[in-house]
């Protein structure tokens, strides 16, 4: 792929996200993508990360992933960026992030995602 190509599906990627249209970021996984997370090192499938993506839009609302800054490299991207949303309770979060993506066949192979553990826990909590 090209620059201009990368930096596309970069861009489709995290704006399906914030507009929380699940289908879009399956199309830009292959079928064997895994997606690591430094926080708990462990690797998902990329079904199991689409679970994960159904669980965090319903939670988080008004999701914005600001400040991004895109680094091509042969056969992948690099963004760095602040996702911010509000939580169920309306708390307003930001979590910086780093995100590698290494690509095949025009998709995303394998992610690898740098967030901090403390942000990932106002993320994740829940209400009952």
């Amino acid at each position: 792929m090209n620059e201009p190509a990368v930096r596309d599906l970069a861009k489709r990627f995290f704006d399906a996200i914030e507009q929380a249209d699940v289908e879009t970021v399956a199309s830009c996984y292959t079928e064997d993508a895994i997606i690591w997370h430094n926080f708990d090192n462990a690797e998902q499938s990329r079904e199991e990360n689409l679970d994960t993506l159904r669980g965090m839009v319903t939670r988080i609302s008004d999701r914005d992933y600001g400040d991004r800054r895109v680094e091509t490299f042969e056969g992948g991207f690099v963004q760095q960026h602040v996702l911010r949303g509000t939580r169920k309770d309306g708390a307003r979060l930001e979590m910086p992030a780093i995100i590698i993506c290494r690509l095949r066949d025009g998709k995303i192979a394998r992610l690898d995602e740098y967030l901090d553990s403390a942000h990932v826990a106002a993320f994740r909590k829940t209400f009952d």
